[in-house]
C-alpha cells in the first residue's frame, strides 16, 4: 500500500505551520508527495489526509551493493520495507523509527555518502543506500530553543523553582508519542532545520549549552523535547561531552523524558555518562488512559512504553536513590484522567518511595486537543490534597497561578 498526502481545503486554516515545521521531501507539491506523513502528523487542524494510491512506475536503486527495482515517489524507509527490512517502534532487532518527522535521526542511514533520516528521504533513480553506518559515524539530531529557564521541568527540585533563571535548557525535535494536547508540539512534530533549530552533533550541542550556562549563570543544564531519549547514541555522547566541558561539582545534568525507552541498561549508561537529575513523566496507570493521553493506537506498544516508564522509576529508586535526583510527572485534566486514577497512581508511587518528588501537570488546550479546558485552581487543589492524603511527602501542582505545594 502506498500513501499520498492531500490537503483538505475545507479544514485548512492557512496557518502555513506545515511549511514552517515540516521538512517536506516533496517541497509541499502534492504531485511529488512520497507519503512520509510528516505533514499529516504536524498539522494542528488535521487538514492533511493520507490517501491510498498506486505506484506503477519503477526506478532502480542500490542497497548494500545490490540493485533493486522499486516504485518511484516513496521514502527510503518504504523502499527498504518493500525489500524486507524490519522497522521497530521500540529498540530491538530492526531499524528504530520512532518520530517519523526526521527530527530524531534514529533511522539515519548512509545515502549517497551522506547520513540522512530515511523516514523523510525520497528514493531517486540510482541512489546508493548502506544499511550499516560507518565506524566513525557521529550522530546528529535536530535541536534548538537554547535558553535560560525560570521554572525547570519535572526533574527540577521544587525548592529551586521561580527563583530567577535556574537552568539552561535545549529542546530536541521528534517524539514517539502522539499526544493531542502536546504543549511542545511545534518542536515535537518538527524535523525541519530553521533559524532556531539545527541538526547538530552531541559535541556541537554541548559546546553551545556550556556557553548558555555561563550566560545565565546557572548550575543546571537540562535537555527536554520532544523526547530526548529517542536517539540513545546521541544523548549518551552529549552527556559525556557536557560533563567534560562542565567538570565542576556544582554542574547538574538534567534529562526530562517520558521514560518509555528507559531500560535499566540505558539508565546505567546515562548515569555513567554524567546524568545527575531526571524527570520521568508517567502519563497514566490504566492502559486506556495512557492511550487516550499519548494518542497511541497500538495497545501492545503502548503497554510496553507505559510499563518501561514505571519500571524505570522503580529501578532508579532501588539503585540510585541519593545519587540521582528523580522527579515524577503525572498529568491531570478531568477529560483525560479521573481523580480515582490519580489517587491510584499516588498509591503506587507511595509504595515505591513516599519521599520522591511528584509534579502534577495541568493539561490544557494545545495542538489538536482544543475541546478541553485548563483545570481550575480549585481542581488542582483537590488533586494536591488527594496525593498528600495517600502519604506522598513532596507534591507540587502546576496551576494557572503558579505552583501549589509542597
Amino acid at each position: 500500500m502506498y500513501l499520498k498526502a492531500e490537503k483538505d481545503k475545507r479544514i485548512c486554516q492557512n496557518c502555513n505551520l506545515c511549511q514552517k515545521l515540516v521538512s517536506c521531501p516533496a517541497d509541499f507539491k502534492e504531485e511529488n508527495c512520497v507519503g512520509c506523513a510528516a505533514c499529516f502528523l504536524a498539522c494542528p487542524f488535521e487538514a492533511v489526509k493520507m490517501v491510498k494510491i498506486k505506484r506503477e512506475k519503477e526506478i532502480e536503486i542500490e542497497v548494500n551493493g545490490k540493485k533493486f527495482k522499486i516504485p518511484e515517489k516513496i521514502t527510503v524507509k518504504k523502499a527498504l520495507e518493500e525489500l524486507g527490512l524490519n522497522f521497530e517502534k521500540f529498540p530491538g532487532y530492526g531499524i528504530f523509527v520512532p518520530c517519523e518527522v526526521g527530527g530524531c535521526y534514529c533511522c539515519a542511514l548512509e545515502i549517497n555518502g551522506e547520513i540522512k533520516p530515511i523516514c523523510i528521504t525520497p528514493v531517486k533513480e540510482g541512489i546508493k543506500i548502506k544499511t550499516d553506518l560507518p565506524e566513525n559515524f557521529i550522530p546528529k539530531r535536530v535541536v534548538g530553543g537554547f535558553m535560560g529557564h525560570t521554572v525547570g521541568g519535572v526533574g527540577t527540585p521544587w525548592y529551586l523553582k521561580n527563583q530567577g533563571y535556574i537552568e539552561a535548557v535545549v529542546f530536541v525535535s521528534g517524539c514517539n508519542f502522539r499526544c493531542l494536547q502536546c504543549q511542545n508540539w511545534t518542536i515535537t512534530f518538527s524535523g525541519k532545520e530553521t533559524q532556531n533549530y539545527f541538526a547538530l552533533t552531541p559535541q556541537e550541542t554541548a559546546q553551545i549549552m556550556t556557553r548558555v550556562r555561563r550566560k545565565f549563570r546557572v548550575d543546571r543544564i537540562a535537555i527536554s523535547g520532544g523526547e530526548c531519549t529517542l536517539n540513545r547514541k546521541w544523548l549518551v555522547e552529549y552527556l559525556r561531552e557536557l560533563k567534560k566541558l562542565n567538570p565542576d561539582e556544582k554542574a547538574r545534568l538534567h534529562v526530562d523524558t517520558n521514560g518509555s525507552l528507559l531500560t535499566p541498561d540505558y539508565l546505567d549508561e546515562l548515569i555513567e555518562a554524567g546524568m545527575t537529575d531526571i524527570g520521568i513523566d508517567l502519563k497514566a496507570l490504566n492502559i486506556e488512559s495512557f492511550m487516550r493521553i499519548t494518542g497511541l493506537k497500538d495497545e501492545k506498544l503502548a503497554q510496553k512504553y507505559k510499563d518501561t516508564a514505571w519500571q524505570a522509576v522503580k529501578y532508579l529508586i532501588e539503585n540510585y536513590k541519593g545519587k540521582v535526583f528523580l522527579g515524577i510527572g503525572i498529568p491531570y485534566n478531568k477529560k483525560l484522567i479521573s481523580l480515582e486514577e490519580i489517587e491510584a497512581m499516588g498509591k503506587e508511587i507511595f509504595k515505591i518511595d513516599p519521599e520522591v518528588q511528584v509534579c502534577v501537570l495541568d493539561y490544557r488546550p494545545e495542538f489538536r486537543r482544543r475541546d478541553i479546558k485548563r483545570p481550575t485552581f480549585t481542581e488542582m487543589e483537590k488533586v494536591y490534597k488527594i496525593l498528600k492524603d495517600v502519604g506522598l511527602k513532596t507534591v507540587i501542582c502546576q496551576t494557572q497561578f503558579g505552583h501549589i505545594g509542597p
